[in-house]
């Protein structure tokens, strides 16, 4: 036998035996697990996978291969679970503090327990011992909630990945909303991040529309949009998935910083150390390695039956139109709308504004409202916006009083006015006062309201 037919037999039969080997070195070359960061990927892995929200890991920040203890806390629907877990937790953190002090202190371990967490460090030295005691931080387990993920990403999955095809990315990257937000789409953070993919406002403002009518960074198909859009652009940035991730929660101007001064993720790992880069970031990429591998095994387990997608018709308003009006005409109940049209804010689903020219409704594809949308009456739309009254700051004034006179929120008044996280405001500015009355055909004339105040200077 000839010896180039020898070798593509050969090459068959490699192929047969490992029929996807090429698809994981293609995985593998994108999202590399560096030695550097397995220990990481196996603390998420039991996070993800392991260890349940009744369940808080005590653990080492730096190496979390070191687990101290396992607190096992109340289930949080508890009455006073929060104070009673806040105890629970402060108490272990205090017992393995003393000991980590007493080992630093050069007395040597005499319990079992004492031996065994001595045991955890390979450098038995003072100064380690001291240094742990500074390290210990708390992880709650994350199995239970990670497993209420997987079963709602079922229902976004496959659109998320089309979008994923279109831009020509990985679709590895549509598991990052369990790490960001376990496929809730009302998911918020403690930074004013929402959504599927926790956008922030000042970023999702680059790629969707976010005003007092309309956040779309609630609605699934368009936050996925530019979440891919954002990545696309950190990837051609960076070069680099596992830094382009890390920018996705670091941010992509400190990361492209980080890249020039480090070169390559391992080194920046290893040594970047700044007041933003901290235990979040730095770990990021790791949990968004473990939560690929855990939700792959959840994926594949039968017992396991995912949520599937919602059939919905889209049509993008000619005008402006009041939800009310929307609902009555295609005969569709407010929670239904409310569901599918989760960028529509309170203003306007309350009456209070239209949902805006240009707006992709979105509602149930039953063949009643397929047929209503081929001609939609022009009696729905409007030819613009209902009006706001503004509001003219003068001193004294604070944004919780001027909301509290209109009586309205302050998170409607901060919507409005793009209001930053502590609403503040100074003299002169001119305020959108939200609309307090239901959404009718007539519009109320802008008028600008100066009310006094009591005399307070400018800061």
């Amino acid at each position: 036998m000839p010896p180039a037919v020898k070798k593509i037999i050969l090459c068959l039969l490699l192929v047969t035996l490992f029929p996807c080997t090429g698809t994981q070195a293609a995985a593998g070359a994108r999202f590399p697990v560096y030695k550097v960061i397995e220990p990481n990927v196996r603390f998420w892995e039991k996070i993800y996978g392991t260890y349940s929200s009744r369940e808080g890991v005590l653990h080492d920040k730096d190496n979390p291969d070191i687990i101290y203890t396992i607190v096992k806390l109340v289930d949080w629907n508890t009455p006073a679970a929060a104070r009673i877990n806040k105890q629970l937790i402060k108490f272990a953190r205090r017992h393995y503090k003393a000991m980590l002090s007493d080992l630093g202190r050069g007395i040597k371990p005499r319990t079992r327990e004492e031996k065994r967490i001595a045991a955890l460090f390979k450098r038995s030295r003072q100064s380690s011992y001291r240094k742990a005691r500074e390290n210990i931080r708390l992880q709650i387990g994350q199995k239970d909630r990670f497993l209420t993920g997987v079963i709602r990403s079922g229902a976004y999955m496959p659109a998320i990945k089309r979008i994923l095809h279109a831009q020509g990315l990985p679709l590895e990257l549509a598991y990052l909303p369990h790490v960001e937000s376990s496929f809730n789409p009302k998911a918020h953070s403690k930074a004013s991040a929402v959504g599927l993919w926790q956008f922030t406002r000042s970023t999702g403002r680059d790629y969707m529309v976010i005003n007092d009518v309309v956040d779309e960074r609630y609605d699934i198909y368009l936050s996925s949009v530019a979440a891919a859009e954002f990545l696309k652009e950190n990837y051609r940035q960076l070069n680099s998935w596992p830094l382009a991730l890390t920018a996705y929660n670091y941010g992509r101007a400190g990361m492209v910083r980080a890249q020039q001064q480090y070169g390559t993720y391992q080194k920046i790992f290893t040594s970047h150390n700044t007041r933003l880069f901290k235990f979040a970031s730095k770990n990021f990429y790791s949990e968004f390695i473990a939560a690929l591998r855990v939700a792959r095994r959840l994926e594949k387990d039968p017992a396991i039956i995912p949520d599937r997608p919602w059939a919905n018709a889209t049509i993008r308003l000619k005008g402006f139109a009041a939800a009310r009006d929307l609902r009555k005409y295609f005969g569709v109940s407010r929670e239904d709308f409310i569901r599918l049209n989760p960028a529509l804010l309170k203003p306007v689903l309350e009456g209070k504004k239209y949902a805006p020219r240009g707006y992709l409704l979105r509602l149930p594809a039953t063949k009643t409202i397929r047929r209503r949308l081929q001609k939609m009456p022009a009696r729905l739309f409007h030819s613009r916006q209902i009006k706001d009254r503004l509001y003219t700051v003068k001193r004294g004034d604070t944004a919780a009083s001027i909301a509290r006179r209109y009586k309205i929120s302050l998170k409607e008044l901060s919507r409005a006015n793009n209001l930053n996280s502590r609403a503040a405001i100074r003299i002169g500015h001119k305020l959108k006062i939200p609309s307090q009355g239901t959404a009718t055909a007539s519009h109320s004339r802008k008028k600008v309201i100066t009310l006094k105040a009591t005399a307070k200077r400018k800061p």
